[in-house]
Order: C-alpha cells, then sequence, then structure tokens
C-alpha cells in the first residue's frame, strides 16, 4: 500500500479556509466603514442643509422684524397725525362757535333788553346787562335756555337801578356753551 501525506493538503485547505475568513472579515469591515462613511456624509449634508435652511430663516425673521418695527412706525405716526386731525377738527368746529353763540343771542335778545357785558372762558359765559323792566328779563332767560348753544343757564343777580330817569333790572346770568351736534360732525 502507498501511503500519502495528507498533511500538507490539509493545511493547505487550513489556510485557504482562514484566507478566505480573512477576506471575507476585510470584505465586511470595509463595507461596514463605507457605510459608516456614507452615513456620516448623509448626516453632515442634512446638517449643512438645516443650518443653510436656520440662516435662511433667520434673514427673514431679520427682515420681518424691520418691517414689523416700520408698521409700528407707520400706526404710531398714523395716531399722531389722527390726533393733529381731531384738533383741527375740534379747533374748526369752535372756529364758528363763537360767531353761532352772537347770533343766536342776537336772535333771542328782547328789543327792550341790551347787553352790557358777554365773556366766554374755558366753555363757561357770563351775561349783564339791563333790561326794561323784570319781564323782558325772565323771556331772555326762556328763550336763552331754548337755544341749542347755551346750557344750565342760570339768574345769578337781578336788581333794579336807575338810569337816566327810568327804572331799569340790572341782571347778571351765567350759563354754558354747547355745541350743537351738527357743529360737531362738520
Amino acid at each position: 500500500m502507498i501511503r500519502i501525506n495528507l498533511l500538507p493538503v490539509r493545511e493547505a485547505q487550513k489556510r485557504a479556509r482562514i484566507f478566505t475568513q480573512l477576506a471575507v472579515g476585510i470584505a465586511v469591515l470595509a463595507v461596514t466603514v463605507l457605510a459608516c462613511a456614507g452615513l456620516y456624509f448623509a448626516k453632515a449634508a442634512q446638517i449643512s442643509h438645516k443650518k443653510e435652511d436656520i440662516r435662511t430663516a433667520q434673514q427673514e425673521i431679520n427682515r420681518l422684524k424691520k418691517a414689523i418695527g416700520e408698521v409700528a412706525d407707520f400706526k404710531k405716526k398714523q395716531a399722531e397725525l389722527q390726533g393733529k386731525l381731531d384738533v383741527l377738527n375740534d379747533l374748526k368746529a369752535k372756529k364758528s362757535g363763537p360767531v353761532h353763540l352772537l347770533d343766536d343771542l342776537s336772535k333771542v335778545l328782547p328789543s327792550k333788553l341790551w347787553i352790557e357785558s358777554f365773556k366766554e372762558s374755558g366753555g363757561k359765559i357770563s351775561i349783564d346787562g339791563v333790561g326794561l323792566n323784570e319781564e323782558m328779563v325772565a323771556t331772555f332767560l326762556r328763550d336763552l335756555e331754548a337755544s341749542p348753544y347755551y346750557r344750565n343757564v342760570e339768574l345769578k343777580v337781578t336788581k333794579q337801578t336807575k338810569k337816566k330817569d327810568l327804572k331799569l333790572q340790572q341782571f347778571s346770568i351765567s350759563c354754558q356753551v354747547e355745541t350743537p351736534p351738527r357743529l360737531e360732525t362738520k
């Protein structure tokens, strides 16, 4: 019988198996490293895109904050202008007020009654005058109270006085200015 030494073949097969296992291990390791590197770079790219999105959003926020500031300034200026317009409208209404006051006063003034003093200050009016008799003063008070321009008409003093041999009724009236609605809306 022939003897064959199979040990070198077995060692060669063993080496081949080790080499194959080593090659497979290195290949698996290489694939794992490449996969990890690929994931790393993909996540890095995502982070970069997100940072770019954040920067763009921050720029948009800054632009909108500036626009909001401009809108706030505009509203403030608009409120100031509206206040000025209100003052002007009020002044216009009050400008024609004294004309209406005196015009209405002349309309309600009886023929035998004379005004000696007419003072207006801060919406309060003081009227001093003389009338032929108490009846004229009473008529004047009633007509003045019916006027849309005068309110809270109050007789302060009435007394009899003598001027150039005439007995007259001297009076003092206080009242307040009333701006009728039709003047306020103009």
